[in-house]
């Protein structure tokens, strides 16, 4: 049994994203309302996701654009307000992204018992975010300087709205991030949030290494979640549990529903 079956007690399960607000320090905080109005925010759609039946879900500041790739202190900790504030009404196993920025993920997963954090943790990108460099040596020594071994590490290897500088092909990539760094997990991503990722990505991925689960990372419907899951080991969805499939908008339990319902009865012929 791997971790995911062991983590989620489902074989390919669905981890549901939790979009927190912009926060303090953000540019596109609402002061007004300020930090309770983000806490209510994600109250509303934790608790869409649960009802709707997702097996877990991931709390990330995603309307914190133009993002960092060295997250600022005070995003950390507007983070873990929110999640602590959220913590007795969580029902499932739960992670921590602090886009995009490994070590404030690790941090935050610290604080807040995370099970597993999702970032770019390998390679040197271009991207829409500047120069787009990491240090996954640095990062799994933190998470082991805090005494977080059991923390696991979702590695996107296909970020979002970058491109990896070298001229390596996706399979190396992903031979080479197994290799190199035994991630629990390699994500799959398409170009921004909502993107469908390329099912034929999926499987040069899934063909690729040896034992390592493949998570389709980005653009998940009603429509292609069979189809990805026939490749995929588990998906992270988001935009798609929104009113309308629109990015912007709050969870609607309804949409979440009918989007597992599709992956339960796809989970009975496994």
């Amino acid at each position: 049994m791997s971790w995911l079956q062991e983590t989620f007690n489902v074989e390919k399960p669905i981890i549901a994203m939790c979009h927190l607000q912009a926060m303090p320090g953000d540019p596109y905080f609402d002061a007004a309302k300020g930090m309770k109005d983000v806490v209510e925010k994600g109250k509303h759609d934790l608790e869409a996701l649960q009802e709707g039946g997702v097996d877990g879900i991931m709390f990330s500041n995603e309307f914190s654009l133009p993002y960092l790739t060295k997250v600022k202190p005070e995003t950390v900790a507007a983070m873990a307000r929110v999640v602590g504030e959220l913590m007795h009404e969580i029902s499932v196993p739960y992670g921590v992204n602090c886009l995009w920025d490994p070590i404030a993920s690790i941090d935050l997963a610290a604080a807040v018992d995370a099970k597993f954090i999702r970032e770019i943790m390998t390679g040197v990108y271009a991207s829409d975010f500047g120069l787009w460099n990491t240090n996954v040596g640095e990062t799994v020594r933190h998470k082991h300087e805090l005494g977080l071994d059991n923390l696991k590490l979702l590695f996107n290897i296909v970020p979002e709205a970058a491109r990896y500088l070298a001229d390596r092909s996706m399979a190396d990539i992903a031979k080479s991030t197994e290799f190199n760094n035994k991630p629990d997990a390699i994500c799959v991503s398409g170009l921004t949030a909502g993107s469908e990722t390329d099912t034929q990505a999926l499987k040069v991925v899934k063909d690729s290494v040896k034992r390592t689960p493949i998570l389709v990372n980005t653009g998940c419907n009603k429509d292609n979640i069979v189809r990805q899951l026939s490749v995929a080991d588990g998906a992270v969805c988001a935009t798609t549990f929104k009113f309308d499939g629109v990015f912007e908008n709050l969870v609607d339990v309804n949409r979440v529903k009918e989007f597992m319902g599709v992956v339960k009865e796809f989970r009975k012929t496994l």
